[in-house]
């Protein structure tokens, strides 16, 4: 099962790309069917509520443009998957630990309450990150030209997490040492 998790995953990475040379060669319809399919491969792979509900709105969006032919629903994928982050990360802040703190307790699981308010913190720039670049997505299927759509979808959004995921990794290498901390967090 490894690998159809790392086929899923990179099928999700190259997604705005597929569709975009999909364009002019393929109707919706039969692009629709790829959705479908990584939808059921996320299922085949792991079974939880939250897959349950990412295949379940991709599932969705895929017979919305098989039925109607049409691309709109497979340029809102991005939206939903910045939807289901966005919920998945402010949930967590509503009922602790929050998503990043989870993430930090399996490199350190005894993590003191400044390391927690931390995290804490970092999952609220998540959420506030996952709300920009899912109304960026939206403007763009909504009303950016395809090429648009596919280089801030497929390009920009990625290269904006990089530099938010590195910006993290420098402040808080920086948290570390004025909390105390001697020794920088590992990775």
């Amino acid at each position: 099962m490894h690998k159809w998790r790392i086929v899923g995953v990179l099928l999700a990475l190259a997604y705005p790309l597929i569709v975009y040379i999909s364009l002019s060669r393929l109707e919706p319809r039969w692009l629709a069917l790829l959705l479908f399919g990584l939808a059921l491969m996320h299922l085949a792979v792991r079974r939880t509520a939250v897959t349950w509900g990412c295949a379940g709105g991709a599932l969705l969006l895929a017979m919305f443009s098989g039925i109607g032919n049409a691309w709109l629903p497979l340029k809102l994928y991005p939206v939903g998957a910045n939807a289901v982050m966005l919920v998945l990360f402010a949930a967590s802040l509503a009922h602790p630990p929050s998503a990043i703190e989870r993430l930090a307790r399996l490199r350190e699981p005894d993590l003191p309450p400044v390391a927690v308010a931390y995290t804490r913190r970092v999952t609220q720039v998540w959420c506030l990150f996952f709300a920009f670049n899912g109304a960026l997505a939206l403007v763009t299927a909504l009303w950016a030209s395809s090429a648009v759509w596919t280089l801030y979808n497929g390009f920009i959004s990625y290269c904006l997490i990089g530099a938010l995921m590195a910006a993290e990794w420098l402040v808080r290498r920086r948290v570390r040492v004025r909390n105390g901390f001697a020794k920088a967090a590992p990775g």
